[in-house]
């Protein structure tokens, strides 16, 4: 079975409490579409996680995305004049919840900060999947100004990662192709149930 999470944001508990509830195995993948981290106190906790198991995909969010930024800076620290050129990241990050993810970094070995920080630089920007007749394209926010003509893989992680998906009208020409995205939370789209799935227009 393939299985899609979004925006744990720290939450390690309900990580594990949905994995016991899907009864998660071996012969399972789960993708994570991004956002594993900050906001919760135990975000850096679900990317070692993410790192012991074979079957779990990260895909890149905001989030992990500036915290991969600011604290693979921290260790080897800030070249002359970098520190101000990141500032406003920096405090964007912390006013977003970036300190729980700062607390808990500092608190790890540096073997396991090595490990939590190689893990999100692994995780991929999109993922496609096929799953009998039906294609899925999974991201964190959505794929800003899509064009047919154009590869995924051209696409930024600003293009897919912060940009929020406009989900009143149909993303691809092909029918049975899918867009799949966290980022948004559903109280922010018009038309859908706040705490439920929102399901249209592929």
């Amino acid at each position: 079975m393939t299985y899609v999470m979004s925006d744990l944001h720290g939450r390690y508990d309900l990580y594990i409490k949905m994995l016991e509830k899907i009864k998660f195995g071996k012969e399972d993948t789960l993708y994570i579409l991004g956002d594993c981290v900050d906001r919760g106190d135990e975000g850096l906790k679900i990317v070692l996680d993410i790192a012991e198991r074979d079957n779990v995909i990260g895909l890149m969010g905001n989030h992990d995305f500036l915290a991969l930024s600011i604290l693979s800076n921290l260790d080897r620290g800030f070249k002359p004049g970098q520190l101000e050129d990141m500032r406003y990241l920096i405090d964007m990050w912390k006013m977003d919840g970036g300190m729980s993810t700062y607390n808990e970094y500092k608190k790890l070995s540096p073997e396991e900060r090595n490990l939590a920080l190689m893990t999100i630089d692994g995780f991929r920007n999109y993922a496609e999947v096929k799953i009998g007749e039906r294609e899925f394209v999974l991201c964190h926010g959505g794929i800003r100004d899509y064009s047919e003509d154009r590869p995924l893989a051209d696409y930024t992680i600003e293009d897919l990662a912060f940009f929020r998906e406009d989900y009143s009208k149909p993303k691809f020409a092909k029918r049975g192709k899918y867009l799949v995205t966290g980022h948004t939370p559903t109280a922010a789209i018009e038309g859908a149930t706040e705490d439920k799935i929102y399901k249209n227009h592929d």
